[in-house]
């Protein structure tokens, strides 16, 4: 599963969420996701450099969830 912004790194995902931006996952349609998940970046084509675990909350990811 991808976040909706295309972040180069896990370092600069988990600083925007330390910063209190909020930071939502694609779900691939109007789905308001709760639950753990999967990330993996940076986006297709780019070949993923990054994995990670997170909480989700109403499509949003829980700071201080990721793993």
């Amino acid at each position: 599963m991808y976040t909706t912004t295309n972040y180069p790194t896990k370092a600069a995902l988990k600083k925007a969420l330390a910063a209190s931006i909020p930071v939502s996952v694609q779900t691939g349609g109007n789905v308001w996701l709760t639950g753990p998940v999967a990330l993996e970046g940076p986006h297709y084509p780019k070949p993923h450099t990054w994995y990670a675990s997170a909480v989700v909350e109403n499509g949003f990811i829980v700071p201080g969830s990721v793993k």
